[in-house]
């Protein structure tokens, strides 16, 4: 099985935040790749209420399917490279192909029978190193949504935290509660259809 903690950080920023960053990294336009989300959950969002989430990534047309959950410090990520049949077929007809994160699902007491997919989150991407860790800048589309943010991976909680707000200060950047980028989508999939 194929697993690993991610520690990093996020931070929403305005449209001007952004391009201080891109500046600031001295990062162009050929620094960026692109990259799509795809999201499931049950109807009753069985997934959410366990503050997991399921996705499909495709990534320099390659797909990975990836069950994040938390855990003690991060989050837990359990990846399956899936073939583009897989993953397409995935995505029509909301059915898991079995594997790791099939395994992992059923280990949750989740109902994989009920798995549906409810959209997708497309993100142009731009990575850096930083101090120990990776600067990621992304600039996502999704339903009537764009909206701009900052992440810092890290391989120690304490120290990408300090890493980060640091940076954030240094760039007269303020703090804002962010929610992961399924949070955001779904939450505004509920806004559009209520």
């Amino acid at each position: 099985m194929s697993q690993e903690i991610e520690i990093e950080f996020k931070n929403l920023l305005t449209k001007d935040e952004y391009s201080k960053i891109k500046e600031t990294f001295k990062i162009e336009e050929h620094d960026f790749f692109e990259q799509e989300n795809h999201y499931f959950d049950t109807p009753d969002f069985s997934l959410k209420a366990l503050g997991a989430a399921l996705r499909i990534r495709r990534k320099q047309n390659k797909f990975v399917m990836t069950l994040k959950e938390p855990a003690t410090v991060g989050l837990l990520e359990t990846h399956q490279t899936l073939s583009d049949e897989m993953a397409d077929s995935m995505m029509k007809t909301g059915e898991l192909v079995n594997g790791e994160v099939v395994d992992r699902l059923l280990q949750l007491d989740i109902d994989v029978n009920k798995i549906t997919y409810f959209g997708s989150l497309s993100t142009r991407r731009a990575e850096k190193n930083y101090q120990n860790g990776l600067i990621v800048l992304d600039h996502s589309r999704y339903l009537t949504v764009e909206d701009y943010e900052l992440e810092y991976e890290a391989k120690d909680e304490e120290i990408g935290k300090k890493v980060f707000h640091q940076l954030l200060h240094d760039l007269h950047i303020p703090i804002r509660l962010t929610k992961n980028k399924i949070r955001r989508f779904y939450e505004q999939k509920y806004s559009e259809m209520g």
